[in-house]
């Protein structure tokens, strides 16, 4: 008489359709180990379809799945290399349900963000069985972690590099970004530069346009630049963005950016993976820190139920190996809650981030001493906000003002300065051990005295806000507790 686990085994291997979760990709006693690859997606099955069942299908799509059985698997230690869904909560008071997965190590390809993307939302993400799914957060393991570069510089190197330490960074993209001739462009750097910000930015979407072609950019922003560096006395920077249609073209320009002796290069998040981590590549190798624009991120993470959120972008930019990355304001004119920013933010700079689910951060991470990325916030923020900034933010973030400083009342230069002494009035202040967020406005008050260039920014645009419900914020909210 045939054992019960033996007609098991010849049901698992019958020709036909098998539910995933009884093909192995549910499996609730399940483990995960130390090296495993974990991912917390959000789905929302399809009206009668068990969320078990869906969990295991993005489990088993995700990695050796078809959707019939295939005896080819027989071939292989198959159940070493099905993922497996280990557990699955609902989330109160919605129909959605996270799924916890666990994927063998050696499932992706060492050193690759395209092996790895292609393989966790290459193609579950268009299942029919489900009306949507969000990869909520990742767990990178130190052991795939360390076959990655990282950042090509990091933070405590860029600092060196700058020799500016103990406040936030500032900058400015230009405006308007389309448009401008080169050497209009580049007055506006100057401008800026001279006024007190340590950097100047080529927003996305310039690259080589028929108004102003990317060399005759890079001319004159880096004689601004130098020009610029010699009346501060400080080492100063434009983000010359290098994007362009072809990695040949890219490296032309980043070489090009080298030579005339730039600190920094930019590219976009459009460019794809592959490219990404080659430029991080050149860029380690040739000592240029590398600026990265998040560009086209909001058409798949600004979603509560369907896409990826950011801290999972964050965390593949770290490991392919940017310096910068824009990440949110809390108060700016773009999504941001002010929770999830702060795990953005955690995620890119700490190198022990704890899970923390009023934060969005479902898993521990170690990043076993891959160095951080500098968070960058840019996008609808100015001088009278610096309190609000530094709170939400801390002091490792790079805070660009754009019409922040090329729309002060008195000029680019003047815009620069309220900033400049809008952040060290904030940090001083800190330093001095007052409560900087709830004397904020005095405090630069005060400075103004002393600045009229601060005083027209306040007076300005100090009743400028972008109070707006965000459309991603965690599941969790941290209750106080009476003590």
């Amino acid at each position: 008489m045939a054992k019960i686990g033996d007609r098991a085994a010849r049901a698992r291997w019958s020709p036909g359709v098998t539910p995933y979760a009884e093909m192995g990709y549910y499996n609730p006693d399940y483990v995960p180990r130390d090296s495993d690859v974990l991912c917390a997606f959000r789905l929302v099955p399809q009206d009668g379809v068990d969320a078990v069942e869906a969990a295991a299908a993005v489990a088993g799509e995700s990695s050796t799945a078809t959707w019939t059985v295939v005896w080819t698997d027989r071939l292989t230690t198959f159940e070493r290399y099905q993922a497996k869904c280990y557990h699955v909560e609902s989330v109160p008071g919605t129909d959605q349900h996270i799924a916890y997965i666990a994927y063998d190590l050696d499932l992706f390809e060492e050193g690759s963000i395209a092996n790895l993307t292609s393989s966790i939302i290459g193609n579950v993400f268009g299942f029919k069985a489900l009306k949507s799914l969000r990869l909520e957060d990742m767990r990178i393991p130190p052991h795939y972690a360390k076959t990655f570069q990282g950042p090509a510089h990091g933070i405590v190197m860029e600092r060196e590099y700058l020799n500016k330490f103990g406040r936030p960074l500032l900058g400015a993209t230009v405006k308007p970004k389309l448009g401008l001739s080169a050497r209009n462009y580049g007055r506006v750097v100057y401008e800026a530069l001279r006024g007190g910000l340590d950097f100047t930015k080529d927003d996305e979407n310039i690259n080589s346009q028929p108004f102003m072609r990317w060399r005759d950019r890079f001319l004159y922003c880096m004689e601004a630049v130098n020009r610029g560096v010699a009346e501060s006395g400080e080492i100063k920077g434009h983000y010359l963005n290098v994007t362009a249609g072809t990695m040949e073209d890219m490296y032309e320009r980043a070489e090009f950016a080298k030579e005339l002796g730039s600190v920094i290069v930019m590219i976009d998040l459009t460019i794809g993976y592959t490219a990404i981590q080659s430029m991080a590549k050149w860029a380690r190798r040739n000592g240029v820190i590398l600026h990265l624009h998040r560009a086209g991120h909001g058409t798949y993470t600004r979603q509560k139920t369907h896409g990826v959120s950011f801290r999972v972008i964050a965390k593949w930019m770290r490991l392919a190996g940017v310096d910068h990355i824009h990440a949110g304001t809390v108060v700016g004119k773009l999504e941001g809650d002010p929770n999830a920013v702060r795990g953005y933010y955690r995620t890119l700079r700490e190198n022990l981030v704890s899970a923390d689910p009023t934060l969005g951060l479902y898993f521990d991470q170690d990043w076993a001493s891959l160095p951080g990325t500098m968070p960058v916030a840019s996008g609808g923020i100015h001088a009278a906000q610096m309190p609000q900034l530094l709170h939400h933010l801390g002091e490792d973030v790079i805070l660009q003002f754009g019409g922040g400083t090329i729309g002060h009342p008195d000029g680019i230069a003047a815009g620069a300065t309220a900033n400049r002494v809008a952040v060290e009035a904030v940090i001083q202040a800190r330093n001095e051990g007052k409560d900087y967020l709830a004397e904020g406005p005095e405090i630069l008050d005060r400075a103004a005295r002393w600045s009229p260039a601060l005083r027209k920014a306040i007076d300005l645009w100090k009743d400028v806000t972008f109070d707006f419900t965000s459309t991603d914020v965690p599941d969790a909210v941290a209750v106080p507790v009476p003590v």
